[in-house]
């Protein structure tokens, strides 16, 4: 079991540490942590994309370097976001441990976060994506979907009218379902890339590529019909 803390700096970590391995991203690009901290510029990987792929090229690296056994549990969370048993009010305890996702992950496919929170500010996932980033960019994925992943287009135009979703790119799962969603998502990323100028944003929106892909966990996830089970997620201060 590994479930890999991304992170683009040093980072005050968590008081358990198995299974929880350190992974900096964007370490081509010059960021620091510590010296143990695993690296996404190792092997085959996409680090120098890190300012718009944000944690997907952790997401990438993993999959292509660090996946061993199809029945082994992985997965992501972020040096400040955290599943934990508690929703509401954080307790350092309460941050799942290998035995929470052992037992979970008996009865259900993956974990992701919880969502109906208010996520989406009560807009439909359509409406507060314009609202936050493009329009040309949902536009340009959807064209993408259609054309390439045509199987999914229903699932795209179902979520486009949703006014919750899974967020932060988080996913904690067997590695053979790991390596399906890596296998789908970022041919479609690659994609939408070359169909984008990226420069033509603001240092916000210059995360493009992972605002975007947080948004097609919730198709792939529906089209293929996932038990899911939702936990909270704690944002460290």
């Amino acid at each position: 079991m590994k479930i890999y803390v991304i992170t683009h700096k040093k980072y005050k970590k968590i008081k358990s540490v198995y299974p929880y391995y350190p992974l900096l991203v964007g370490s081509s690009n010059g960021n620091k942590g510590e010296n143990f901290y695993l690296k996404d510029n190792k092997g085959n990987n996409i680090s120098k994309k890190n300012k718009s792929y944000c944690e997907l090229t952790g997401t990438y690296w993993i999959w292509k370097n660090n996946l061993e056994n199809n029945n082994d549990i992985v997965g992501i969370v972020h040096y400040r976001r955290y599943f934990t048993k508690y929703k509401g009010i954080f307790k350092r305890f309460g941050i799942l441990n290998s035995k929470d996702y052992s037992k979970i992950l008996e009865r259900f496919d993956m974990i992701l976060p919880m969502k109906n929170l208010g996520e989406f500010n009560g807009k439909k996932a359509k409406e507060f994506f314009i609202e936050n980033h493009d329009e040309e960019v949902w536009n340009i994925t959807k064209k993408i979907i259609f054309k390439e992943f045509n199987d999914y287009y229903d699932d795209f135009c179902w979520f486009e009218n949703q006014k919750s979703g899974y967020c932060y790119n988080m996913l904690v799962t067997k590695e053979n379902i790991y390596s399906r969603y890596c296998s789908w998502i970022f041919p479609i990323l690659n994609e939408i890339e070359k169909n984008i100028n990226l420069d033509d944003y603001d240092d916000y929106n210059q995360r493009m590529i992972g605002f975007i892909a947080e948004r097609l966990m919730n198709v792939w996830v529906h089209h293929n019909n996932f038990k899911v089970k939702e936990i909270p997620v704690y944002f460290q201060k």
